[in-house]
């Protein structure tokens, strides 16, 4: 699980600087928000100089599978305090979800069912930071002009790929990507939230009619 973040960690720290985040605010960013994806969006929306609304909304947009995943495990951490719930909450994130989700449906009423979901998020929160960290320090050795750019479209294919495993993900990724490139024009590089709002109306669309 850890082997297959810490190459993100890394190269976000990495991009992030190329896109003219200063280190510390890099780092900080995988301490506070400690979402990978909306990491790496955030990082090509600051690069192109994108409106801060358009970020807001952007990030709200991609974390939106997060409110599934809390509705999915709700039933064992129900009991818990709220102290608890705010600190899952943070550390819910892809990675710890599918790795804590099956022992939580197989012991639903397990009092120790919590630390299953906050070992496995500490566990990739560390992680994750100790790679971005390298990732910062690297880039702060790397030339300005050395051109990660493509490494955003790489990572970002690298995690949609496997998650189009029905018809419904597949229409929605060709859909956003055809609007993506159709929109690229658009100012404040609106057009990557024009391309996700089509993409989930046509995922929509399609899973209605099943």
């Amino acid at each position: 699980m850890l082997l297959g973040v810490a190459p993100f960690g890394v190269i976000y720290g990495v991009v992030a600087l190329q896109s003219g985040i200063p280190p510390l605010a890099a780092f900080l960013m995988s301490s506070l928000v400690f979402a990978g994806s909306a990491q790496f969006l955030l990082a090509q929306l600051i690069g192109a100089g994108a409106p801060a609304l358009l970020m807001v909304g952007a990030v709200g947009l991609i974390n939106l599978r997060h409110a599934l995943y809390s509705a999915s495990v709700a039933p064992a951490l129900a009991a818990l305090p709220r102290r608890w719930k705010l600190l899952l909450s943070y550390l819910l994130t892809d990675e710890a979800y599918a790795a804590a989700i099956p022992h939580l449906l197989a012991q639903p009423r397990s009092p120790q069912a919590h630390w299953i979901l906050f070992g496995a998020g500490f566990a990739l929160w560390a992680g994750w930071q100790l790679a971005t960290l390298a990732g910062v320090l690297a880039g702060s050795l790397l030339p300005g002009d050395l051109g990660l750019d493509f490494a955003l479209p790489l990572t970002f294919i690298s995690i949609v790929v496997p998650l189009v495993d029905s018809r419904a993900r597949l229409v929605a990724a060709i859909v956003a990507g055809t609007a993506a490139v159709l929109a690229a024009g658009l100012p404040y590089k609106t057009g990557l939230f024009a391309a996700a709002l089509a993409g989930l109306a046509a995922g929509a669309l399609i899973g209605e009619k099943k």
